[in-house]
């Protein structure tokens, strides 16, 4: 990465930039006691809305939590803040995090920086779109099932999902537990690299957290890339993928042949099941966690209630936007009586099937390399009216966070209209190292991170 960005340059850009583009929710003030020392000494970050700050408020990019403040902060916050960051604001997101345009966010509108006419992605749209018109240098997402590799991969940045465990959820609000992880955002694999090794980390207030040693992340991803065995899924590459997609990931793995790699194909046999196991999953999950908001404890609160059932109907109705409610109804129908067995429970055996996949391919490779989205950004509204072509642009991406797996996307060319295009690496359970090992040995005989949008050009 070049010269970092300062925090006021950051302030200054967000200022002079974002209206533009619309990637941040809201600008923290600035506050005393940020050790002067650590790995990440002065750094400004942002983070998106759904991880709790002490500073400002915490929406999710939802009506419902317009006003909420966080009592308390979330692990990473912690960790980023004892390293010496210094969490500049907050990104827009797709409400709850459901969504891969951020098109469903409650608050403002974010564009993409390489075409403001097209979505950057989502769910964690914000965070990307930030990194990519250089807002800063640093972000947090959360990934559920492709929501930071998929913006990365539309703004042409650098986005990693840790292994589930890998990083505490503590403070992150949840949308479906057993697949959310909170991962960095940067313009390479070194900023990956360096924020990764300051929250990855066994956390007592997160039972889901794992206690496996955090290496040093930034010395790994300097270590030699040979012997690599690359695996190339071919139910990745069928039909539906663009063309132009297809020839910049073809030309990334030719790349990858000349550093030394081994390629091979390798089968992946119950991908064709991975959209509708987690749409079923995530759906189910976000239904129970979503029912905590009920216009009693905190949140939004419907203004004139005929009754108590009136509360908690209208505020419901008040507060959530109509993808929540989709997921909602969805979810609510696949845990009810007479359906759970038809619907869930088998979703939760499909769920073993493909997380096996995975165990059998590692056995022949060391990572696995594919398309991050089946085609580039797409114009803002251009898939509004169908939820269902949207979720199926996360058939790349969601099979990870099924697994349990960690993977990352990294820019590895653009379209004829100057779209950024993105490469999924995926490996096995706790390869973060290896995997920004291999992207990081890519970007060194590459530049595609280091170019800039037309937007806020330096």
């Amino acid at each position: 990465m070049s010269e970092h960005l300062t925090i006021e340059n950051v302030r200054q850009r967000i200022a002079a930039c974002d209206p533009q583009v619309g990637a941040v929710l809201q600008v923290l003030p600035e506050r005393d006691g940020n050790p002067q020392t650590g790995p990440l000494a002065g750094r400004p970050v942002l983070v998106k809305d759904n991880i709790c700050t002490r500073a400002g408020a915490t929406t999710c990019g939802s009506r419902m939590l317009e006003k909420f403040t966080s009592p308390y902060a979330a692990t990473v916050i912690e960790k980023l803040e004892s390293a010496g960051a210094v969490i500049v604001g907050k990104t827009n997101m797709d409400e709850f995090a459901m969504g891969s345009s951020t098109e469903h966010s409650a608050l403002q509108e974010t564009r993409n920086p390489w075409d403001l006419d097209c979505v950057p992605g989502g769910s964690s749209g914000g965070a990307a779109a930030a990194i990519a018109a250089r807002l800063a240098d640093y972000a947090l997402g959360s990934d559920t099932g492709g929501s930071i590799r998929q913006p990365a991969a539309f703004c042409g940045v650098c986005g990693l999902k840790p292994t589930y465990g890998r990083v505490s959820r503590y403070g992150l609000v949840a949308f479906a537990s057993s697949l959310d992880q909170i991962g960095p955002l940067a313009r390479d694999a070194r900023g990956l690299a360096e924020l990764l090794s300051v929250i990855a980390g066994k956390d007592e207030r997160d039972s889901t957290s794992v206690d496996e040693p955090v290496p040093d992340y930034v010395a790994e991803m300097e270590r030699s890339l040979t012997p690599l065995r690359v695996g190339l899924p071919r139910e990745y590459f069928g039909e539906g993928l663009n063309d132009e997609v297809r020839a910049s990931v073809e030309a990334a793995v030719e790349q990858f042949k000349k550093l030394g790699a081994e390629v091979r194909e390798i089968d992946l046999p119950h991908t064709q099941y991975v959209i509708a196991c987690y749409y079923l999953i995530c759906t189910a999950e976000a239904s129970s966690n979503l029912a905590r908001f009920d216009g009693v404890r905190y949140g939004h609160r419907t203004s004139q209630p005929e009754n108590y059932m009136d509360v908690y109907f209208k505020s419901r109705a008040e507060g959530f936007g109509a993808e929540v409610k989709r997921r909602i109804m969805l979810g609510t129908y696949a845990l009810s009586s007479g359906y759970y067995d038809q619907y869930y429970a088998k979703a939760l055996k499909v769920r073993t099937l493909i997380r096996r996949d995975f165990e059998n391919a590692f056995n022949d490779c060391d990572l696995i390399l594919s398309p991050t989205t089946p085609s580039p950004a797409f114009k803002r509204g251009d898939k509004s009216a169908s939820p269902l072509e949207m979720y199926l642009g996360d058939i790349y991406t969601t099979a990870a966070n099924l697994a349990g797996i960690p993977a990352l996307s990294i820019p590895c060319g653009f379209t004829q209209a100057k779209l950024p295009i993105g490469l999924q690496m995926m490996g096995p359970l706790f390869s973060e190292g290896r995997l920004l090992n291999a992207a990081h040995h890519y970007q060194q005989v590459t530049n595609y991170h280091e170019q800039k949008p037309p937007v806020c050009a330096e």
